[in-house]
């Protein structure tokens, strides 16, 4: 068997469901990440613009690196989500366990093998300075949609995709011969943020996935009412893809949804204490939104609720201790009702944003804002 073959098989017996190997060069499409770097696409995500020369080339990653070995696994779970407007959407990868831990310890694993035959491997988990799609499909494992993810013709793109670069020269798969999206726009036309804004271009600075996780201050008020339920994450470009009524669930259960994981309610979710949110999300990818960035999606989303329900746990959250949550639940109650509240809180307020935003929000409630001339004015 040769050393390629090896660790296909390898990969396979550790659960991988793909595995391929592509040589060492110029990463694909490493001129299109320098334009999306210069359009600011990626935000607040500074590492992405760290070292660009590194990502352009796996030698800088690994001195010496001669293939780069590209694993996927699929995470499709059982269940879906709800359409209810009072229960929050955590997007489906982040259902169960972090798949850093899980994919990492997989890798390691096939890294450890790829050194027994007498290479050195180093492993990427999605942080890591490559860019795993377009290698994926150099390597033979799928295509890149227009909403930027892998995807397979066989599973769809429900998939967690993992590097190995090492210094052992392999022989490499064909690169994915073709792009199967043909017509299709269902993931531009259906983003509610249009945060595609071209073919295989994603504006992070639009997109509901980086404002609910990776984005850490307010959320532009004119993408607030787009957000719907979404608390962290999005799937709805991939959840819209002709190619997911392939997938198949996955064997690997630590994926599977957490309990109170695809329906949680979102007025229990506001009264989270930092504790209880550290105990429920411990070993979730939900940490990564942390704490008052995580209360504040759910504020967002009680605010496009349009349930009156929701407004006492909302007048709650104007005394949080963090500022960006009652901002937050300024603006929903803004949209829900609570007007009395609002005012009661903007006498005492200290923060000059979130003062702001309960102007923002009285004069939404009131129509012309008048219950602010009723105090002697906006300062």
């Amino acid at each position: 068997m040769s050393s390629a073959s090896s660790i296909r098989s390898r990969a396979r017996e550790l659960g991988f469901e793909k595995a391929g190997i592509a040589r060492v060069g110029e990463a694909p499409h490493a001129d299109f990440l320098e334009r999306w770097l210069g359009d600011e696409f990626h935000g607040e995500m500074s590492y992405m613009a760290r070292d660009p020369e590194r990502r352009r080339d796996p030698a800088r990653y690994l001195p010496g690196a001669r293939s780069v070995v590209v694993v996927a696994k699929n995470y499709q779970s059982p269940g879906a989500h709800r359409g209810d407007p009072g229960v929050g959407r955590i997007s489906r990868y982040a259902w169960g366990d972090d798949y850093h831990e899980v994919l990492g310890g997989k890798l390691r694993e096939l890294a450890r093998h790829l050194e027994s035959l007498g290479g050195r491997a180093r492993v990427c988990v999605d942080t890591g300075a490559v860019l795993e799609k377009p290698w994926a499909q150099r390597a033979g494992l799928g295509w890149q949609g227009k909403h930027s993810n892998l995807i397979s013709r066989d599973l769809g793109s429900w998939l967690f995709l993992g590097e190995i670069v090492t210094d052992l020269e392999l022989e490499p798969d064909d690169p994915y011969p073709r792009n199967y999206c043909g017509t299709c726009t269902r993931c531009i036309d259906l983003c509610p943020t249009r945060a595609i804004v071209a073919p295989y271009v994603v504006d992070s600075r639009r997109c509901i996935s980086y404002l609910t996780i990776e984005h850490r201050g307010p959320i532009p008020s004119e993408l607030r009412p787009l957000m719907g339920n979404l608390v962290f994450g999005c799937d709805i470009c991939q959840d819209v893809c002709p190619w997911n009524k392939f997938a198949r669930v996955a064997p690997e259960r630590a994926f599977y949804a957490r309990e109170g994981n695809l329906a949680p309610s979102l007025v229990g979710l506001m009264a989270m204490t930092r504790e209880e949110f550290a105990r429920r999300f411990k070993d979730s990818p939900v940490k990564r939104a942390k704490y008052p960035g995580f209360l504040r999606n759910v504020a967002v989303a009680l605010g496009n609720s349009d349930d009156p329900a929701a407004v006492p746990a909302l007048e709650r959250a104007l005394a949080h201790e963090e500022p960006l949550v009652r901002g937050h639940a300024a603006w929903a109650l803004g949209r829900l009702g609570g007007r009395e509240a609002l005012r009661a809180r903007r006498a005492v307020e200290a923060d000059p944003w979130v003062r702001e935003e309960i102007d923002g929000a009285l004069g939404f409630a009131g129509g012309r804002g008048d219950g602010l001339r009723e105090e002697g004015g906006s300062g």
